[in-house]
C-alpha cells in the first residue's frame, strides 16, 4: 500500500511538474491579440494568419479575431492606447484626431495608382509622419498593405457620370469626419453605417449606395443587392497595419525585427493577391448581372481636389509633403 501511494504521489508531482513547465513556456511566448473588421472568410483573414501568423514562429502567440467581434469598426486604436488590444487593422482616417497631418494621406485621388502609392507609402518619404503617428497615438505602423481600388456601388439604374450624378445619393462611408469628407467631396450625401450592416443597409433601401474595392464587394456579397458599379478608382486604398507602442517597446530587438519582418510579409503577399483579383472582378460582376462602367474620371478628380484644397483637411498637410508625393 505505500509502495503504491508512494508511485501516485509521485505520478502527481511529475505531472505537476510537467503543467508548470508547460505554463511557463506558454508565459514565455509574445502573446499577440489583433482585431479586424473583415470576415473570418475574406481572404485577407487567410492571408494575415499564414503570412503574418505562422511566420512569427513558435516564439509567438498570435490571435486574431475578425467580423468585428472584438472590438467594433473604428474602436480599434482607443483600444490599443488603453492596453486592451495589441494590434489592428487600421485606416488612416483612424489617426486625424490625434494626428491631424495623416489627412493628407486619405485625400481621394491623392495617389495615380497602385505603384505611385506603394512607392509614397514606404518609410522614407512618411518618416515624419510615421513618427509623429507613435508620439501622438502611441502606436506604430508595421506595413500598409493594398487592399484595392475603392469605386462606387450602388442600387438603381441610375447612371453617374460626374459628382452632380450623386446629388442626393444616400453613400454609406465609414464613420469619422474624414470617411465621410471623402464622400461629400465625391459629390453624395454621406451616410455612416458599420461595415458589418451594409449589406443589409442596400438591401432594405436605408443607403442607396457604397464605395468599397472590388475585392471587399465579393467577400461581403454586395453584388448581391445592388446594381451597377461605377469604376470612380478614388482611393487606392490601404489599410495600416498597426501595433501598440506598449506592446512593441515590451519586446527584444530581435522580436521586433521578427514582428516587422512578418508584416512586410503580410504586405507583399495582400498586395500581390489583390491585384490578381482586381484583374478578373470586372467580368464577374458583369456576369452577375451588373453594369460596370468608367464615369468622367478627370470631372471626378478636379472636383473632389477643389472640394480639398477648400477644406480645413488641406490646412493640416505637412509643408511641401504634397510636392514630394506628387514628385514620385
Amino acid at each position: 500500500m505505500r509502495s503504491t501511494t508512494t508511485r501516485f504521489m509521485g505520478g502527481v508531482a511529475g505531472l505537476a511538474i510537467l503543467l508548470s513547465v508547460s505554463a511557463g513556456q506558454a508565459q514565455d511566448k509574445v502573446q499577440i491579440v489583433y482585431s479586424d473588421t473583415v470576415p473570418e472568410t475574406d481572404i485577407r483573414t487567410t492571408i494575415l494568419r499564414k503570412e503574418f501568423g505562422e511566420c512569427l514562429g513558435d516564439e509567438f502567440d498570435f490571435k486574431s479575431y475578425h467580423g468585428a467581434t472584438l472590438f467594433k469598426q473604428g474602436t480599434e486604436l482607443t483600444a490599443m492606447q488603453r492596453g486592451n488590444l495589441d494590434m489592428a487593422n487600421l485606416a488612416i482616417f483612424d489617426f486625424y484626431n490625434q494626428v491631424p497631418a495623416t489627412s493628407i494621406l486619405g485625400t481621394a485621388y491623392l495617389f495615380r495608382d497602385y505603384d505611385h502609392m506603394r512607392k509614397v507609402m514606404r518609410p522614407e518619404p512618411l518618416a515624419d509622419l510615421w513618427k509623429e503617428i507613435e508620439e501622438k497615438a502611441n502606436v506604430k505602423v508595421l506595413a500598409n498593405a493594398y487592399i484595392g481600388t475603392r469605386h462606387l456601388n450602388l442600387r438603381g439604374d441610375r447612371k453617374i457620370m460626374e459628382p452632380a450624378d450623386l446629388a442626393g445619393v444616400k453613400l454609406r462611408m465609414p464613420g469619422g469626419e474624414g470617411w465621410q469628407f471623402v464622400g461629400e467631396a465625391l459629390g453624395a450625401n454621406p451616410t455612416p453605417m458599420p461595415f458589418t450592416e451594409v449589406y443589409t443597409g442596400l438591401q432594405t433601401g436605408a443607403i442607396d449606395a457604397q464605395d468599397n474595392p472590388l475585392t471587399a464587394n465579393k467577400s461581403m456579397k454586395f453584388h448581391e443587392v445592388t446594381d451597377q458599379i461605377v469604376l470612380t478608382g478614388h482611393l487606392i486604398a490601404n489599410n495600416q497595419h498597426t501595433i501598440s507602442m506598449s506592446k512593441w517597446n515590451s519586446m527584444t530587438p530581435d522580436q521586433q525585427a521578427k514582428v516587422q519582418e512578418c508584416a512586410l510579409n503580410f504586405e507583399a503577399a495582400l498586395d500581390a493577391e489583390t491585384l490578381r483579383q482586381e484583374a478578373e472582378l470586372v467580368t464577374f460582376f458583369e456576369s452577375e448581372g451588373l453594369t460596370v462602367y468608367e464615369p468622367n474620371k478627370e470631372a471626378f478628380r478636379n472636383h473632389v481636389l477643389e472640394k480639398y484644397k477648400a477644406s480645413k483637411f488641406s490646412a493640416d498637410w505637412p509643408e511641401g509633403l504634397l510636392d514630394k508625393i506628387n514628385a514620385l
